[in-house]
Protein backbone atom coordinates (compact mmCIF):
# COMPACT_ATOMS: atom_id res chain seq x y z
CA UNK A 1 0.00 0.00 0.00
CA UNK A 2 1.42 3.43 -0.90
CA UNK A 3 1.88 6.07 1.42
CA UNK A 4 -1.10 8.26 -0.26
CA UNK A 5 -3.40 5.31 -0.09
CA UNK A 6 -2.99 5.42 3.91
CA UNK A 7 -5.71 7.81 4.89
CA UNK A 8 -6.09 9.20 8.91
CA UNK A 9 -8.78 8.20 10.24
CA UNK A 10 -12.31 10.16 10.28
CA UNK A 11 -12.02 13.21 13.13
CA UNK A 12 -15.22 12.50 15.32
CA UNK A 13 -17.77 14.98 14.60
CA UNK A 14 -17.94 17.59 16.87
CA UNK A 15 -20.43 17.77 19.64
CA UNK A 16 -22.79 21.01 19.84
CA UNK A 17 -23.47 22.66 22.89
CA UNK A 18 -26.06 22.17 24.93
CA UNK A 19 -28.64 24.79 26.18
CA UNK A 20 -29.67 24.07 29.89
CA UNK A 21 -32.35 25.77 32.00
CA UNK A 22 -30.49 25.06 35.37
CA UNK A 23 -33.26 25.59 38.23
CA UNK A 24 -31.70 26.47 41.89
CA UNK A 25 -33.06 27.29 45.06
CA UNK A 26 -35.74 29.75 45.16
CA UNK A 27 -34.91 31.35 49.41
CA UNK A 28 -30.91 31.05 48.99
CA UNK A 29 -29.28 33.17 46.73
CA UNK A 30 -26.43 31.24 44.81
CA UNK A 31 -23.48 33.68 45.97
CA UNK A 32 -20.27 33.50 48.01
CA UNK A 33 -20.45 32.71 50.93
CA UNK A 34 -22.91 30.31 50.54
CA UNK A 35 -25.93 29.18 52.77
CA UNK A 36 -25.14 25.77 52.16
CA UNK A 37 -23.43 22.64 49.62
CA UNK A 38 -26.34 22.88 47.09
CA UNK A 39 -25.50 26.48 46.26
CA UNK A 40 -22.07 26.11 46.05
CA UNK A 41 -22.57 23.08 43.83
CA UNK A 42 -24.96 24.87 41.28
CA UNK A 43 -22.05 27.54 41.20
CA UNK A 44 -19.77 25.33 40.71
CA UNK A 45 -21.55 23.64 37.99
CA UNK A 46 -22.79 26.65 36.13
CA UNK A 47 -19.47 28.09 35.94
CA UNK A 48 -18.13 24.96 34.68
CA UNK A 49 -20.73 23.90 31.98
CA UNK A 50 -20.09 27.66 30.72
CA UNK A 51 -16.36 27.23 30.53
CA UNK A 52 -17.05 23.89 28.20
CA UNK A 53 -19.33 25.51 26.36
CA UNK A 54 -22.85 25.22 27.03
CA UNK A 55 -25.38 28.21 27.12
CA UNK A 56 -26.43 28.03 30.70
CA UNK A 57 -29.53 30.03 32.36
CA UNK A 58 -29.70 29.68 36.22
CA UNK A 59 -32.99 30.10 37.80
CA UNK A 60 -32.49 31.45 41.17
CA UNK A 61 -33.11 33.49 44.32
CA UNK A 62 -33.11 36.89 44.33
CA UNK A 63 -29.39 38.48 45.12
CA UNK A 64 -27.38 35.91 43.36
CA UNK A 65 -24.16 36.29 42.31
CA UNK A 66 -24.18 38.84 39.16
CA UNK A 67 -22.11 37.25 36.96
CA UNK A 68 -24.08 34.23 36.87
CA UNK A 69 -26.40 36.37 34.95
CA UNK A 70 -29.01 34.56 36.83
CA UNK A 71 -33.16 34.91 36.10
CA UNK A 72 -34.75 35.91 39.60
CA UNK A 73 -37.70 32.75 40.37
CA UNK A 74 -40.52 35.26 40.96
CA UNK A 75 -40.54 34.88 44.84
CA UNK A 76 -43.31 36.66 46.39
CA UNK A 77 -44.63 36.05 49.78
CA UNK A 78 -48.46 36.35 49.25
CA UNK A 79 -50.71 38.73 51.58
CA UNK A 80 -52.87 36.59 53.64
CA UNK A 81 -55.70 37.97 55.28
CA UNK A 82 -56.20 37.19 59.46
CA UNK A 83 -59.29 34.58 58.39
CA UNK A 84 -56.95 32.98 55.76
CA UNK A 85 -54.57 32.29 58.65
CA UNK A 86 -56.98 31.15 61.20
CA UNK A 87 -58.14 28.36 58.74
CA UNK A 88 -56.54 25.03 60.45
CA UNK A 89 -54.80 24.57 56.59
CA UNK A 90 -52.87 27.07 57.10
CA UNK A 91 -49.20 26.68 56.48
CA UNK A 92 -46.24 28.05 56.59
CA UNK A 93 -45.66 31.74 54.51
CA UNK A 94 -41.95 30.52 53.35
CA UNK A 95 -44.17 27.25 52.13
CA UNK A 96 -46.34 29.21 50.12
CA UNK A 97 -44.32 31.52 48.75
CA UNK A 98 -42.02 28.59 46.95
CA UNK A 99 -44.85 27.19 46.08
CA UNK A 100 -46.23 29.36 43.87
CA UNK A 101 -42.67 30.67 42.89
CA UNK A 102 -41.91 27.37 41.48
CA UNK A 103 -45.42 26.45 39.79
CA UNK A 104 -45.11 30.22 37.96
CA UNK A 105 -41.43 29.06 36.72
CA UNK A 106 -42.80 25.79 35.36
CA UNK A 107 -45.29 27.31 33.70
CA UNK A 108 -43.35 29.86 32.38
CA UNK A 109 -41.10 27.04 31.01
CA UNK A 110 -43.79 25.17 29.32
CA UNK A 111 -44.62 27.91 27.06
CA UNK A 112 -43.64 27.89 23.37
CA UNK A 113 -40.72 28.61 21.91
CA UNK A 114 -38.70 26.57 24.02
CA UNK A 115 -35.19 27.90 24.81
CA UNK A 116 -33.52 25.15 26.22
CA UNK A 117 -32.33 21.23 25.18
CA UNK A 118 -33.15 20.07 28.67
CA UNK A 119 -34.24 21.69 32.09
CA UNK A 120 -31.97 20.30 35.26
CA UNK A 121 -33.85 20.72 38.46
CA UNK A 122 -31.48 21.36 40.94
CA UNK A 123 -33.83 22.43 43.36
CA UNK A 124 -34.91 20.85 46.51
CA UNK A 125 -38.46 21.58 45.45
CA UNK A 126 -41.14 19.04 44.14
CA UNK A 127 -42.58 20.98 41.93
CA UNK A 128 -40.72 20.88 38.94
CA UNK A 129 -40.86 17.11 39.60
CA UNK A 130 -44.24 17.28 39.45
CA UNK A 131 -44.74 19.19 36.71
CA UNK A 132 -41.81 17.68 34.11
CA UNK A 133 -44.45 16.50 31.98
CA UNK A 134 -45.79 19.69 30.97
CA UNK A 135 -42.36 21.28 29.14
CA UNK A 136 -41.72 19.93 25.63
CA UNK A 137 -37.66 19.11 26.53
CA UNK A 138 -36.36 16.41 29.11
CA UNK A 139 -36.31 17.13 32.42
CA UNK A 140 -33.33 15.59 35.27
CA UNK A 141 -33.47 15.99 38.80
CA UNK A 142 -30.45 15.36 40.77
CA UNK A 143 -31.28 13.82 44.01
CA UNK A 144 -29.26 15.89 47.10
CA UNK A 145 -31.27 14.52 49.76
CA UNK A 146 -32.18 11.42 51.76
CA UNK A 147 -36.04 10.72 51.07
CA UNK A 148 -38.91 13.25 51.74
CA UNK A 149 -42.76 13.35 51.53
CA UNK A 150 -43.29 15.60 49.37
CA UNK A 151 -40.80 14.55 46.46
CA UNK A 152 -41.77 10.95 47.00
CA UNK A 153 -45.75 12.13 46.07
CA UNK A 154 -44.67 13.88 43.10
CA UNK A 155 -42.70 10.90 41.72
CA UNK A 156 -45.41 8.63 42.35
CA UNK A 157 -48.22 11.68 41.07
CA UNK A 158 -48.17 10.84 37.44
CA UNK A 159 -48.93 7.05 36.15
CA UNK A 160 -45.62 7.29 35.23
CA UNK A 161 -42.88 9.93 35.94
CA UNK A 162 -41.16 11.23 32.80
CA UNK A 163 -38.26 12.61 34.94
CA UNK A 164 -34.99 11.26 34.95
CA UNK A 165 -32.76 10.97 38.25
CA UNK A 166 -29.30 11.63 38.94
CA UNK A 167 -27.99 10.93 42.51
CA UNK A 168 -24.91 12.40 44.42
CA UNK A 169 -23.73 9.06 45.58
CA UNK A 170 -24.39 5.00 45.97
CA UNK A 171 -25.50 5.57 49.58
CA UNK A 172 -28.15 7.99 47.94
CA UNK A 173 -29.14 6.37 45.48
CA UNK A 174 -29.78 2.78 47.44
CA UNK A 175 -32.24 5.44 50.07
CA UNK A 176 -34.01 5.99 47.07
CA UNK A 177 -34.32 3.25 45.07
CA UNK A 178 -37.91 2.00 46.42
CA UNK A 179 -39.56 5.04 43.81
CA UNK A 180 -36.00 5.40 41.77
CA UNK A 181 -35.22 2.16 40.42
CA UNK A 182 -32.68 3.46 38.24
CA UNK A 183 -30.76 7.09 39.02
CA UNK A 184 -27.15 7.67 37.71
CA UNK A 185 -24.82 8.13 40.22
CA UNK A 186 -23.04 11.99 39.36
CA UNK A 187 -21.25 12.87 42.67
CA UNK A 188 -20.67 16.49 43.48
CA UNK A 189 -17.01 18.23 42.37
CA UNK A 190 -15.09 21.15 43.54
CA UNK A 191 -13.40 23.41 41.51
CA UNK A 192 -9.31 22.10 42.35
CA UNK A 193 -7.78 25.69 41.26
CA UNK A 194 -9.81 27.47 43.82
CA UNK A 195 -9.36 25.03 46.63
CA UNK A 196 -5.70 24.74 46.42
CA UNK A 197 -3.20 23.26 48.78
CA UNK A 198 -2.26 24.72 51.72
CA UNK A 199 0.82 24.02 54.33
CA UNK A 200 -1.26 22.41 57.22
CA UNK A 201 -0.96 23.79 60.73
CA UNK A 202 -1.61 22.68 64.59
CA UNK A 203 -5.52 22.75 64.50
CA UNK A 204 -8.40 21.12 63.55
CA UNK A 205 -10.83 22.50 61.47
CA UNK A 206 -14.85 21.70 61.24
CA UNK A 207 -16.78 23.41 58.67
CA UNK A 208 -20.84 23.35 57.34
CA UNK A 209 -23.57 24.46 58.23
CA UNK A 210 -24.30 24.81 62.09
CA UNK A 211 -27.41 22.45 62.55
CA UNK A 212 -27.94 19.72 65.22
CA UNK A 213 -27.47 17.11 62.36
CA UNK A 214 -23.97 18.17 61.13
CA UNK A 215 -22.72 17.65 64.55
CA UNK A 216 -20.07 20.18 65.60
CA UNK A 217 -20.73 19.40 69.24
CA UNK A 218 -19.13 15.68 68.25
CA UNK A 219 -15.95 17.55 67.04
CA UNK A 220 -15.97 19.83 70.03
CA UNK A 221 -15.96 17.11 72.16
CA UNK A 222 -13.21 14.79 70.21
CA UNK A 223 -11.13 18.00 69.64
CA UNK A 224 -11.23 18.60 73.96
CA UNK A 225 -10.18 14.76 73.89
CA UNK A 226 -7.04 14.51 71.88
CA UNK A 227 -5.69 18.07 73.37
CA UNK A 228 -5.77 19.71 69.72
CA UNK A 229 -7.49 23.43 68.92
CA UNK A 230 -10.40 23.32 66.66
CA UNK A 231 -11.71 26.40 64.90
CA UNK A 232 -15.40 25.99 63.25
CA UNK A 233 -16.84 27.91 60.59
CA UNK A 234 -20.38 28.04 58.49
CA UNK A 235 -23.44 29.76 59.13
CA UNK A 236 -25.56 29.50 62.20
CA UNK A 237 -28.59 27.71 60.71
CA UNK A 238 -30.42 26.64 64.00
CA UNK A 239 -29.26 29.52 66.92
CA UNK A 240 -31.09 27.74 69.84
CA UNK A 241 -28.44 24.86 69.43
CA UNK A 242 -25.70 27.07 68.71
CA UNK A 243 -26.11 28.71 72.13
CA UNK A 244 -27.07 25.65 73.73
CA UNK A 245 -24.10 23.48 72.54
CA UNK A 246 -21.38 25.34 71.16
CA UNK A 247 -21.26 28.69 72.35
CA UNK A 248 -20.70 27.59 76.04
CA UNK A 249 -17.67 25.68 75.04
CA UNK A 250 -15.87 28.03 72.73
CA UNK A 251 -12.65 29.52 74.44
CA UNK A 252 -9.42 29.81 73.83
CA UNK A 253 -8.52 26.69 71.87
CA UNK A 254 -12.10 25.77 70.72
CA UNK A 255 -13.16 29.22 68.54
CA UNK A 256 -16.04 30.01 66.30
CA UNK A 257 -14.40 32.06 63.07
CA UNK A 258 -18.04 33.00 61.66
CA UNK A 259 -19.20 31.98 57.85
CA UNK A 260 -16.70 32.68 55.68
CA UNK A 261 -16.27 33.53 51.77
CA UNK A 262 -14.66 30.63 50.21
CA UNK A 263 -11.30 32.47 49.65
CA UNK A 264 -11.17 32.58 53.56
CA UNK A 265 -12.54 29.14 54.10
CA UNK A 266 -10.20 27.60 51.52
CA UNK A 267 -7.20 29.45 53.69
CA UNK A 268 -8.86 28.38 56.89
CA UNK A 269 -9.17 24.61 55.63
CA UNK A 270 -5.29 24.86 54.36
CA UNK A 271 -3.60 26.13 57.60
CA UNK A 272 -5.55 22.91 59.28
CA UNK A 273 -3.99 19.75 60.83
CA UNK A 274 -6.81 17.58 60.02
CA UNK A 275 -10.80 18.50 58.71
CA UNK A 276 -12.98 16.78 61.31
CA UNK A 277 -16.68 15.58 59.94
CA UNK A 278 -18.76 14.41 62.32
CA UNK A 279 -22.39 14.01 60.99
CA UNK A 280 -25.51 12.64 63.23
CA UNK A 281 -27.41 11.76 59.87
CA UNK A 282 -26.43 10.10 56.79
CA UNK A 283 -24.68 12.25 54.76
CA UNK A 284 -25.76 12.12 51.32
CA UNK A 285 -22.10 13.61 50.05
CA UNK A 286 -20.64 15.71 52.38
CA UNK A 287 -19.03 18.64 50.13
CA UNK A 288 -16.84 19.29 53.48
CA UNK A 289 -14.85 16.64 52.84
CA UNK A 290 -13.65 17.08 48.99
CA UNK A 291 -12.67 20.83 50.35
CA UNK A 292 -10.42 19.46 52.99
CA UNK A 293 -9.24 17.34 50.35
CA UNK A 294 -8.27 19.72 47.36
CA UNK A 295 -6.60 21.60 50.62
CA UNK A 296 -4.40 18.97 51.20
CA UNK A 297 -6.10 18.72 54.70
CA UNK A 298 -6.69 14.46 55.58
CA UNK A 299 -10.28 13.95 57.19
CA UNK A 300 -11.15 12.12 60.38
CA UNK A 301 -14.83 11.55 60.47
CA UNK A 302 -17.77 9.32 61.12
CA UNK A 303 -18.35 6.53 58.75
CA UNK A 304 -21.99 7.61 58.12
CA UNK A 305 -23.75 8.00 54.58
CA UNK A 306 -22.05 8.35 51.71
CA UNK A 307 -18.55 9.27 53.95
CA UNK A 308 -17.03 5.36 53.13
CA UNK A 309 -17.48 5.87 49.43
CA UNK A 310 -15.49 9.48 48.84
CA UNK A 311 -12.50 9.06 50.94
CA UNK A 312 -9.19 6.40 51.07
CA UNK A 313 -7.41 5.22 53.59
CA UNK A 314 -4.91 7.20 51.72
CA UNK A 315 -6.47 10.58 53.23
CA UNK A 316 -8.81 9.88 55.86
CA UNK A 317 -9.41 7.62 59.41
CA UNK A 318 -13.40 7.06 59.23
CA UNK A 319 -14.67 5.31 63.15
CA UNK A 320 -18.08 4.35 63.85
CA UNK A 321 -21.43 6.87 64.07
CA UNK A 322 -21.06 8.80 67.28
CA UNK A 323 -17.93 7.21 68.83
CA UNK A 324 -16.29 10.68 69.84
CA UNK A 325 -13.51 8.62 72.02
CA UNK A 326 -12.70 6.76 68.91
CA UNK A 327 -12.82 10.11 66.75
CA UNK A 328 -10.27 11.51 69.17
CA UNK A 329 -8.14 8.34 69.04
CA UNK A 330 -8.01 8.65 64.96
CA UNK A 331 -7.00 12.71 64.97
CA UNK A 332 -3.18 11.84 65.54
CA UNK A 333 -3.03 9.18 62.98
CA UNK A 334 -4.92 11.07 60.26
CA UNK A 335 -2.44 13.94 60.72
CA UNK A 336 -0.06 11.88 59.85
CA UNK A 337 -1.60 11.01 56.49
CA UNK A 338 0.24 12.39 53.41
CA UNK A 339 -1.54 16.25 52.26
CA UNK A 340 -0.13 15.37 48.95
CA UNK A 341 -2.28 11.67 48.73
CA UNK A 342 -5.33 13.53 49.93
CA UNK A 343 -4.47 16.27 47.00
CA UNK A 344 -3.81 13.57 44.58
CA UNK A 345 -7.49 12.08 45.40
CA UNK A 346 -9.38 15.07 44.99
CA UNK A 347 -8.06 15.73 41.72
CA UNK A 348 -8.54 12.37 40.66
CA UNK A 349 -12.20 11.79 42.51
CA UNK A 350 -13.56 15.36 43.79
CA UNK A 351 -12.57 17.30 40.98
CA UNK A 352 -15.08 19.48 38.60
CA UNK A 353 -13.94 18.43 35.88
CA UNK A 354 -14.62 14.64 36.68
CA UNK A 355 -18.25 15.86 37.77
CA UNK A 356 -19.10 18.09 34.72
CA UNK A 357 -17.78 15.51 32.15
CA UNK A 358 -20.47 12.88 33.62
CA UNK A 359 -23.11 15.52 33.83
CA UNK A 360 -22.71 16.05 30.04
CA UNK A 361 -22.76 12.09 29.02
CA UNK A 362 -26.24 12.28 31.42
CA UNK A 363 -27.71 15.31 29.74
CA UNK A 364 -26.74 13.42 26.07
CA UNK A 365 -28.51 10.37 27.14
CA UNK A 366 -31.51 12.04 28.20
CA UNK A 367 -31.75 14.13 25.53
CA UNK A 368 -30.45 11.89 22.74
Amino acid sequence: MTASAVRPPPRPAPVAPLRIALIASARHPIRDPFAGGLEAHTWTLSKALRARGHEVTIFAGPGSDPGLGVVEIPFRPPRISAAACRDTSMVAAHWLAEHHAYLQLMLDLSRPPTRYDIVHNNSLHYLPVAMAAVLSVPVVTTLHTPPTPWLESAIQAPPYCPMRFSVVSDHTAAAWRHVVPAATVVRNGIDTERWHPGPGGEELVWSGRIVPEKGAHYAIEAARLAGRGLRLAGPVGDTEYFEACVRPHLDRTITYVGHLSQPELCELVGSSAAAVVSPCWDEPYGLVIAEALACGTPVCGFARGALPEIVTDDCARLVPPGDRAALAAAVEPTIGLSRAAARRHAEAFCSMEVMTRRYERFYRSVSA
